[in-house]
Formats: structure tokens, C-alpha cells, sequence
């Protein structure tokens, strides 16, 4: 089963990583991260020259380095954590993940877009962020520092049109 957090709400600006990561308890490290189709502006050349094609995979580590480093903000990208046992090329046999209109994210039951992926998070034309996950337990501390996101489940609910 996949839950699904949305951030649109009680934030200046949206998807700065750092924050995220403190909120899930750091638990990016445990894993290995596509990051598709990323728009940003990171001053930084390398991470701008790392982050300029259509997809980049780093450790857990490397992520959170990037991160550390220099806290810009992304304006569109899937970010998909996968077991650090899984290959590359594994990870690559399937379509990239996109930053759009992928209708899994705003339908109940909610679905990631890559079929091996545990954890997505996508940055949403800097309106949003989206945080789906298979069995992911949200830290107690998350919502203290989400105060106004809610569970995409319910947002899909009040929020479909007719």
C-alpha cells in the first residue's frame, strides 16, 4: 500500500530538501536516489553540472551532502528512493519518472510512478511537495515541522472534481 503526504500549505517556499530530511528522520540515508528530470538552480557549478541532464543517481549519502552543501530550492523533480541492493542499470530498465500530471498521485488508491521505487518525493512546479511512500511510518516529530500537511488520501477526497 502506498501513503502519500502533501505540503502545499503554511510554507514561505516549497521543496527545500533539508527540511524534509530533518522531518523523516534522516531516513534518506538508507537508501540509493534517482533524482529525474530535475529543475533547479543550485549556485554550486558541480551540483548545477550534476543536476543538468534528465536523471542523476546518488547514495543516500551523496544526496544529503548535496543537500548540506547548499539548501536551494527544486522547482520540479521525482526524487525515488530505492534498496541500495538494486543496480543501476536495474533502476534504469524502467521508464523515468516525470514531475507532471501523473494521475497515480491525485487518485485513490494512491501509486508511485516507479514500479521499484519505496519512497518518492516530488517537487511540484514549486507549489507543492509530495511525499508517497510503501509503509513508511512518518516520525512522531514530522507534523511538527509540517504543521499543515495532510494525508494525500484525504486531500484526494475533498478535493476531486466532478
Amino acid at each position: 500500500m502506498v501513503h502519500g503526504i502533501i505540503i502545499n500549505r503554511g510554507e514561505a517556499y516549497y521543496t527545500y530538501l533539508k527540511k524534509l530530511f530533518e522531518a523523516i528522520d534522516n531516513i534518506q540515508l538508507n537508501y540509493k536516489w534517482l533524482i529525474s528530470y530535475p529543475q533547479c538552480y543550485p549556485c554550486d557549478k558541480e551540483t548545477s553540472e550534476l543536476l543538468n541532464g534528465d536523471y542523476c543517481i546518488l547514495t543516500g549519502r551523496e544526496f544529503t551532502d548535496l543537500v548540506d552543501k547548499e539548501d536551494f530550492q527544486w522547482i520540479w523533480g521525482t526524487f525515488s528512493a530505492f534498496d541500495p541492493s538494486i543496480s543501476d542499470d536495474e533502476i534504469l530498465n524502467y521508464k523515468l519518472p516525470e514531475n507532471d500530471m501523473y494521475p497515480g498521485f491525485w487518485m485513490n488508491p494512491l501509486t508511485m510512478q516507479h514500479v521499484l521505487s519505496k519512497i518518492e518525493i516530488v517537487a511540484f512546479d514549486s507549489s507543492c511537495t509530495l511525499l508517497l511512500a510503501k509503509d513508511l511510518i512518518l516520525p512522531d516529530t514530522f507534523y511538527d515541522f509540517y504543521p499543515k500537511a495532510e494525508n494525500l488520501e484525504l486531500y484526494n477526497s475533498t478535493h476531486q472534481s466532478t
